[in-house]
């Protein structure tokens, strides 16, 4: 009875601190929610000796021995960072040493070194049971030198003749083998048709989310046309990242009428790194990206941001070259990616500042015994931008640029949410007033405990430590809620009364 009671003593104030604050509805998840996990599938983990077939540790262009098993051992601690999706590398069958994926000898085939198919429809579907979608590497432009139709002369006209490479020539980026890479056809119908086959295949029989589409700009526009239609014809809301490697948005934006969804936004990642690299470095041109991204690209915010992958050097290496601790710098570089309009991508080994330089040393075998502390705050990040909207579909407006010192807001209906980066040396003070968010409100650290309360002007006063960011929510002044203390104690007072009553009532059946 005792226990009883005093459960419903505590009711109404389980439901006063539940109340959500600055709460947006929930609506149905798109992509431009999602947050990326990107992987090698070789160099993640080893989950099945049984297929280690010439692995060689010692060798880093030799096999490794990740595998599928691996992966799904590890869906756990993915899905506890915050990440919603994963992309891994092409897992086609590929010719020896092909530990990459990109010398694809059979699209219908996995490779051996990663497992069988079996276990890869239980690496979709146990992601699947832990709502994570599953994203391929799908390469369209070339096959491995060893593939058999290279030496089959009945197959003579799926390529293009062997000519070196010019970056400058739209049919030589087309045409051009790539690294010495035999280059499909594209434009002759039996290889097109046999593409779009293998990509619809590989989506009803394993039921993948989406393909991340490698060297678009090497392949005619036409073909990703066709190839788009065709792909999103087998299942809804199924999604289209595609890689053209260039610093230039307009190189990017020409191929924005393929009904590919988003591209991997090289230009943005180049500048964060630079930014992030060390402290005092200005944040004005990687603000303007927010215009750039708006007037090139169909929709920003279904672009892929990202810092590291498995083409450019680690950016912990352009860390430590500066004789800085990268877990500082990562921190910063990570809350602007996560904060910004875009579909965050995190490529593995990130998470733990791992080194390396250009390929492979890019590539190294992930080690799961790191530090943690950086493991802890992406996963705080990927807390917020699942729980606030306006991170993921807020609009976006500067608030402050001085120096490295960045402040900007983001709105989403009734919810904004303040994002500063101190890339300083130095500790700052910024005052923000109500024009810039608005009056007789507080700014709740949401990383951080900090809370700032506007003055009886309106203005916010954030002093921020040198090298640290803060995401804050905008909300009313706490303080004592009247309303809600009266009606919690006119139902103490009803709650009482009727315990006195059926006290009373017993207390006289007791002296009948």
């Amino acid at each position: 009875m005792k226990r009883r009671v005093l459960s419903l003593i505590l009711v109404p104030f389980l439901l006063f601190y539940a109340l959500p604050v600055g709460a947006v509805e929930k609506e149905e998840r798109t992509w431009q929610d999602e947050t990326i996990y990107f992987l090698m599938v070789d160099r993640f983990n080893n989950g099945d000796m049984s297929n280690d077939k010439n692995v060689n540790t010692e060798d880093p262009k030799a096999y490794q021995g990740g595998d599928f098993q691996g992966i799904i051992d590890k869906l756990d601690y993915i899905k506890d960072m915050g990440f919603t999706a994963i992309w891994l590398t092409p897992i086609f069958d590929n010719q020896p040493m092909g530990y990459h994926g990109y010398w694809i000898t059979d699209f219908y085939k996995t490779e051996e070194h990663f497992g069988s198919m079996k276990t890869f429809k239980k690496l979709v579907e146990e992601a699947h049971k832990r709502d994570m979608k599953v994203m391929l590497d799908f390469v369209v432009n070339h096959v491995g030198p060893e593939h058999p139709w290279v030496n089959d002369p009945e197959k003579a006209d799926w390529f293009h003749e062997k000519q070196p490479m010019n970056f400058n020539n739209e049919e030589s980026l087309q045409n051009a083998w790539l690294y010495d890479l035999p280059d499909l056809n594209t434009e002759n119908p039996e290889v097109k048709n046999y593409l779009f086959d293998a990509a619809k295949w590989w989506i009803k029989e394993t039921d993948i989310d989406g393909y991340r589409l490698d060297t678009v700009r090497h392949v005619p526009q036409a073909f990703w046309d066709e190839f788009s239609d065709e792909v999103k014809s087998v299942k809804d809301d199924f999604y289209l990242l595609g890689e053209v490697f260039d610093r230039d948005p307009q190189k990017i934006a020409a191929y924005n009428d393929v009904g590919i969804d988003g591209f991997v936004n090289v230009p943005q990642a180049e500048e964060m790194r630079t930014v992030f690299q060390k402290p005092d470095t200005s944040m004005e041109r990687l603000f303007n990206f927010w215009k750039y991204n708006e007037t090139y690209y169909d929709n920003p915010y279904l672009m892929g941001t990202f810092i590291d992958n498995h083409d450019m050097e680690r950016f912990t290496r352009m860390i430590v070259q500066e004789k800085l601790f990268p877990g500082t710098r990562w921190k910063l570089a990570l809350t602007y990616m996560y904060t910004t309009p875009g579909i965050p991508i995190m490529y593995y080994g990130s998470e733990i500042a791992m080194d390396g330089g250009n390929d492979p040393d890019n590539r190294r075998f992930m080690n799961f015994r790191a530090d943690e502390e950086l493991i802890d705050y992406i996963s705080r990040l990927g807390e917020l931008r699942q729980q606030y909207p306006s991170l993921t579909r807020g609009n976006i407006e500067p608030l402050y640029n001085k120096d490295g010192m960045g402040i900007f807001k983001r709105t989403y209906k009734d919810q904004t949410t303040v994002i500063a980066i101190n890339n300083t040396s130095e500790t700052q003070n910024i005052q923000l007033t109500k024009e810039d968010l608005a009056d007789n409100h507080e700014l709740k650290g949401l990383i951080g405990d900090d809370l700032v309360r506007s003055d009886k002007d309106g203005n916010y006063h954030l002093v921020m430590d040198r090298e640290e960011a803060e995401i804050y929510l905008l909300k009313g002044k706490s303080g004592l809620n009247y309303p809600y203390l009266f009606t919690l104690g006119t139902m103490y007072f009803l709650f009482f009364l009727f315990l006195y009553l059926v006290w009373k009532r017993g207390k006289g059946k007791k002296k009948q």
